[in-house]
């Protein structure tokens, strides 16, 4: 039977490290440097879409991550949906995403008129299943002249969207490979994930399209932002304006020539997220202390396990989670509560989006496995 001694002794070891009453689980971490950048910014005229900010920000973006195009965008919801049009996904389109993930994947998908189709993911990275996918796409699915079609629905399955969880690394070579294989585009959302890496290469560089957030609980944060990464020239110009509602390039005229989005990110929020950007190894660094103080201390209480990067990754260890063991999982609520009460901020995940009611018509694997996964986990205060 639970009782709250351990997670009580647990509380009482992480204050002393803290040293805060209230212990936040990601508040942003705000430089001096910060309030100089954002005044020049002021005082340079330039805070709306137009002007120098954004535009190096991008480029330091690019040069951090070894992506070589970059846009910036006004959210990470906003990457997603431009980069879903980017790749050609039209209405009743399917897009394959895990069901254990962030609301922002599937509304993005529904604002193109298309299908979220979601699918199992495995406890190692807490990623997508590979194994289970391929099989899935094998009995679900043929190619015809080139395209993924389901079977059942008769629709094609135009992209996949992986995402890299709390930082770290999903099963991305092995996705990649099944995208290749049976024709679907992929989009891997590294909202999380800056400064996250596998076998020594940036998360987001591996699809046709990846993303970026810069929200305010983010390693680095520009108030509110997002980014979208490609290696292929044609996306990032249809993405870039896109952005700009779709404005054609001139000195002083307004063309337009198909629908656009008021997408772009204002030089106000770049001139921040520049400024952030360069404190961004010293926070990766101070974060895996924290995952090695969190190791040392949770080998005292065996009802838990530490989460950890995966085999051949270096994660920027955004969030740190635990895994609560079968007996213990039960009480995840209490648990929760107990934490919270001692001002010891802490939360589930994601509510599976195949439990919310607006998501229950579409399609999906059998989500055995994602369920376990959020029964157990919690997310414990990640600040440095």
């Amino acid at each position: 039977m639970f009782n709250n001694q351990s997670i009580n002794k647990f509380i009482k070891i992480c204050k002393k490290k803290f040293k805060q009453k209230k212990i936040s689980l990601h508040p942003p971490i705000i430089e001096r440097q910060d309030f100089i950048s954002i005044k020049n910014c002021l005082n340079s005229n330039y805070v709306s879409t137009f002007g120098p900010y954004v535009n190096k920000f991008e480029k330091e973006i690019a040069n951090f991550t070894k992506a070589k195009f970059v846009v910036a965008v006004n959210s990470g919801t906003s990457a997603l949906h431009l980069s879903l049009i980017s790749l050609n996904v039209k209405r009743n389109d399917e897009v394959l995403m895990p069901s254990l993930n962030f609301v922002a994947s599937a509304n993005a998908v529904v604002y193109c008129g298309a299908i979220p189709h979601f699918i199992e993911s495995e406890s190692l990275t807490l990623g997508i299943d590979p194994e289970k996918l391929e099989s899935y796409l094998r009995k679900q699915t043929h190619i015809k002249n080139n395209v993924c079609i389901n079977k059942k629905t008769r629709r094609r399955i135009k992209a996949l969207i992986a995402v890299h969880i709390f930082g770290h690394a999903c099963q991305i070579i092995e996705i990649k490979r099944i995208c290749k294989r049976f024709k679907i585009s992929l989009i891997e959302d590294a909202a999380e994930a800056l400064g996250s890496k596998y076998k020594n290469k940036h998360l987001g560089t591996f699809g046709d399209v990846g993303i970026l957030s810069f929200n305010g609980n983010k390693i680095i944060t520009a108030g509110a932002g997002g980014a979208i990464m490609t290696d292929k020239i044609k996306i990032a110009k249809n993405v870039r304006i896109l952005s700009q509602v779709a404005k054609q390039p001139h000195p002083w005229d307004y063309n337009y020539n198909q629908v656009g989005f008021n997408y772009r990110m204002p030089n106000l929020n770049a001139s921040l997220g520049l400024s952030q950007l360069k404190f961004v190894k010293k926070r990766i660094k101070k974060k895996r202390e924290l995952f090695n103080f969190y190791k040392k201390t949770i080998r005292q209480f065996p009802e838990f396990e530490l989460i950890k990067e995966p085999k051949n990754s270096q994660s920027n260890y955004w969030l740190q989670g635990i895994l609560l063991d079968d007996k213990t999982k039960k009480y995840k609520n209490r648990i929760l509560g107990i934490l919270n009460n001692k001002n010891f901020e802490s939360r589930p995940l994601w509510q599976l989006l195949t439990d919310m009611k607006h998501f229950k018509k579409f399609p999906r694997m059998k989500i055995i496995n994602s369920k376990k996964i959020f029964e157990r986990v919690i997310n414990i205060p990640s600040n440095i």
